[in-house]
């Protein structure tokens, strides 16, 4: 089974041309990807996560 990639927050942040502000903003308000806590406190986003996260808040196109 391969290795599921793992994004770093600065990585992720940068794809959602978000502010660290802002993320932790919207997972205060539980509206944010899933997260991975690693046990040196550091945080990691799945790919899958993510892509799964932003398929999901994707809108509909107008008609």
């Amino acid at each position: 089974m391969p290795k599921a990639e793992m994004l770093k927050l600065p990585e992720a942040l940068t794809e959602l041309n978000m502010s660290r502000a802002a993320f932790y903003r919207m997972r205060a308000r539980g509206l944010g990807p899933r997260i991975v806590k690693l046990p040196n406190g550091q945080l990691r986003i799945r790919r899958a996560d993510l892509d799964t996260w932003l398929a999901d808040h994707e809108e509909a196109p107008a008609a």
